[in-house]
């Protein structure tokens, strides 16, 4: 595999210098519908890269209820946060759009990490890309109807398969929400009687984005254009000038120790 071979946007980013710090141990994976790839509480063992599909980040309550925080598609990383501190993980991640992924063990990636700039650059953007959706998704949740923040989701998962049919049940639905199936039920109704559903099938959902997008709040629309925004700053010449300065950084600390 080479960087330019990835569909993934962090990995496709990387120069190969950088992107051979991984690719020994990197593997394509196939993402199973509703696979779980971490469990909180866990140790994180593997860093997964999502090539297709679409993996929703959950917040499990003591009470067994559960919520999204985040969605990731090839945008972004599983598991990479770990590089923040040894802890277990704080998130479930649950496959919720089929597709495929790079995995690579932890334990190599915290090595490539703490060596390349390139890398440690990535995350930084992917760091940056979540805490978007952490910021203004709890501020939605807070704020705006469960109809608005269904269709809101519904539109991420869209984001990231590029379909109009979503692999979705109204199960998945409840848990991503945070609310009760026959709330799911109710809400499917009235996006249906709007045009914004055109079917709903066992498993799969077809919508039309146009009137999704209508019913929906503004925080689709602000999350994917400042990630978007994120990723538009020219990555690869910072890659470069942070590779350059470190560079710079250790031959002025040699040069102090002669």
């Amino acid at each position: 595999m080479s960087s330019s071979g990835t569909g993934n946007r962090l990995l496709a980013a990387l120069p190969p210098a950088d992107f051979h710090l991984l690719a020994p141990e990197l593997e394509t994976i196939v993402l199973g519908q509703d696979a779980v790839l971490s469990q909180a509480g866990d140790r994180i063992e593997h860093v997964f890269f999502p090539h297709s599909g679409a993996i929703s980040l959950m917040a499990d309550m003591a009470d067994g209820r559960t919520v999204a925080t985040a969605m990731i598609g090839r945008e972004g990383a599983v598991g990479s946060l770990s590089v923040l501190g040894p802890s277990p993980s704080a998130i479930t991640a649950i496959v919720r759009a089929a597709g495929t992924a790079a995995r690579v063990p932890a334990s190599r990636f915290y090595a490539a990490f703490s060596r390349s700039p390139a890398i440690r650059h990535a995350i930084q953007i992917h760091i940056r890309a979540i805490l978007v959706q952490l910021q203004l998704g709890s501020a939605c949740n807070a704020l705006h109807p469960v109809e608005a923040r269904m269709a809101r989701w519904l539109l991420q998962v869209r984001d990231r398969i590029d379909d109009d049919v979503l692999p979705l049940t109204q199960q998945a639905l409840s848990q991503i929400l945070g609310v009760r199936r026959t709330t799911v039920t109710l809400l499917m109704r009235n996006l249906r009687a709007s045009g914004a559903i055109k079917s709903d099938r066992r498993g799969h959902i077809e919508i039309d984005p146009t009137r999704l997008a209508a019913a929906a709040c503004e925080c689709h629309d602000n999350i994917r254009l400042e990630v978007e925004e994120i990723f538009s700053t020219k990555p690869a010449r910072s890659y470069i000038m942070a590779a350059q300065d470190d560079r710079r950084m250790s031959g002025d600390e040699s040069g102090d120790a002669a």
